[in-house]
């Protein structure tokens, strides 16, 4: 049996990721990183069907959860640029 079940907040990241043209524009193993760092800072929102959580979520949580995932993201960025420094 699988179930249809994701974590909100990976579909945030990469509806975001997409807009900024990130996902065409960056290497596959370094968005794979950035990803999983990013999301490790983030809590956990498992959802069944995308379309009833468009339908009944509140626009000011949405923005809540798009901020965290915008700090989230910009301090992944940090790490890995420090990261390939050393």
């Amino acid at each position: 049996m699988q179930l249809e079940i994701r974590n909100y907040y990976e579909v945030l990241l990469l509806e975001l990721l997409s807009d900024e043209g990130l996902l065409d524009e960056l290497p596959e193993d370094y968005l794979a990183d950035l990803c999983c760092i990013t999301l490790n800072q983030l809590p956990v929102r498992y959802i069944r069907h995308l379309v009833d959580t468009y339908f009944f979520e509140d626009y000011n949580e949405l923005q809540q959860m798009k901020a965290e995932i915008q700090q989230a993201l910009e301090k992944s960025r940090v790490f890995l640029k420090e990261s390939n420094k050393q």
